[in-house]
């Protein structure tokens, strides 16, 4: 089947490759104009969209990196989801693509693509059948004579091109700038998102300020409890100076395997095997996972069909979208401080599924991760093979290297998965600054650490030139 969509696969748009190496401050710039493009897009409302539309993704935007109600709605799910697919397929050796040859590379880029513009459909649909973005009758009446279906389909033509814009942005950065568009999405969202959360001066539950500086001043100006009206937000703020401190300190912690030059005498250099070898993104593929069974369940839901569960607003309240749903903060759990409205037992069962789906999934994504981006010991030994380095008192051979690294990368895999899992879910139960989530500062604080150390390498490629075919830059 492969090989009859070759031709369809190898012709699919994309954007050109640099033909020569990039300087550094030209990939700067790349970012920055891609960056500001981003929050042009998430600014554009959708023409013809009902006010009280539902964001079908209001607990994920973080991780979504999307605007609700914009042109940039659907943000980076479209492409997370296509991942997984094929992550999921590659993984269990059903495409029977080797992606160690050019046809390989080809045809599985060329695969991604198609699966991420049918995934923009596919996300795009429920979002306009499903009751969500609805139109507006009003422009209906007045531009299109009450036809509301065509406003239902401008709705859909907006969110899929917006969907292919970000694909095409992510591609940029990905060829021209610095990072990946993904990850430049994420941490564009929960920047925004965190200074929304320490400077908003409007009041959304009570006559206080949401914002942590505004809150803390009226509180303490007003007198009020300390405790009861700023409890919570102090929570939060520890939870957040925590992760950005375990983050930080765990990107640090690696086991370093030496090398030495096979004919260079004397020169020597180390691998590194992070503790979070596969980064944190294998936990956008989780979340973006758990997103799709919401959307199924809320789709079902305003469908009448409630054997999944039912919904109040966006958020499940039974059945077994409530038990899979994800901890979003305190107000979800702690049933002594708060009217959670679910028996002690159910919210410990909730609890543990969700602590489960991210430990199990984390381990099992980040592995499928390492293998798709080339970061697994075949990979690795076959660079470390290319560039003329080797292990010292080793014979200089790659099965051997492989052999060697089989003890350190699967093993670490699975133990940073899981911890990255585990500080995920705590960084949920308790809440962060901005309401970005757990999951959504964890991310940001990782990728803008491995952004900064990327920076650092091509500053050192810029200034030694020689060292870019090591990295695999040339």
């Amino acid at each position: 089947m492969l090989d009859r969509l070759e031709p369809l696969l190898a012709s699919m748009p994309s954007v050109k490759q640099p033909e020569g190496h990039v300087h550094f401050k030209n990939k700067l710039l790349w970012t920055a104009a891609i960056l500001i493009l981003y929050f042009f897009l998430t600014n554009i409302p959708v023409f013809g969209i009902d006010p009280n539309s539902q964001d079908i993704f209001a607990f994920y935007r973080a991780l979504l990196a999307g605007a609700s109600g914009s042109i940039a709605h659907l943000g980076i799910g479209p492409i997370v989801t296509a991942s997984i697919v094929l992550q999921l397929l590659k993984g269990a050796d059903l495409l029977g693509l080797d992606t160690s040859d050019a046809r390989g590379q080809v045809m599985y880029m060329g695969l991604q693509k198609l699966l991420i513009f049918v995934m923009i459909v596919l996300t795009a649909v429920p979002n306009v059948i499903g009751g969500f973005l609805s139109p507006d009758p009003a422009i209906a009446a007045a531009l299109f004579g009450g036809n509301l279906p065509f406003v239902t389909f401008l709705i859909f033509l907006q969110i899929c091109v917006g969907g292919v814009l970000i694909f095409f942005m992510d591609e940029v950065v990905t060829k021209w700038g610095v990072g990946s568009g993904v990850g430049l999405f994420i941490i564009a969202g929960v920047s925004q998102g965190l200074i929304n959360g320490f400077f908003n001066w409007g009041s959304v539950q009570d006559a206080y300020p949401v914002g942590f500086f505004p809150r803390l001043f009226a509180v303490l100006a007003d007198g009020a409890p300390f405790l009861e009206y700023f409890g919570t937000d102090l929570l939060a703020l520890i939870t957040t100076v925590a992760i950005f401190l375990v983050i930080v300190y765990v990107e640090s912690t690696r086991i370093e395997i030496p090398l030495a030059h096979s004919s260079v005498r004397g020169a020597r250099g180390r691998f590194p095997v992070k503790l979070i070898y596969a980064s944190v993104l294998p936990m956008i593929l989780v979340r973006v996972l758990q997103a799709n069974f919401q959307m199924l369940g809320l789709f079902l839901n305003n469908m009448g069909i409630t054997l999944l569960g039912t919904f109040e607003g966006q958020s499940p309240v039974s059945g077994v979208m409530y038990y899979i749903a994800p901890i979003n903060g305190p107000s979800d759990w702690m049933w002594w401080a708060y009217d959670v409205g679910h028996a002690v037992w159910q919210i410990i069962l909730r609890m543990g599924v969700d602590l489960f789906v991210m430990v199990v999934g984390g381990a099992i994504f980040a592995l499928f991760w390492v293998k798709t981006a080339g970061l697994d010991s075949s990979h690795v030994a076959r660079q470390i093979q290319m560039s003329g380095m080797h292990i010292p008192g080793y014979r200089r051979s790659e099965a051997v290297l492989v052999k060697y690294l089989d003890r350190y990368i699967p093993r670490v895999t699975v133990i940073g998965g899981v911890f990255v899992g585990l500080l995920s879910v705590i960084a949920n139960y308790f809440g962060v600054i901005g309401m970005v989530g757990g999951t959504g500062l964890l991310l940001t604080v990782s990728i803008v650490y491995r952004l900064y150390e990327e920076i650092a390498s091509e500053q050192i490629m810029e200034m030694y030139p020689f060292m870019r075919g090591f990295f695999g830059k040339e």
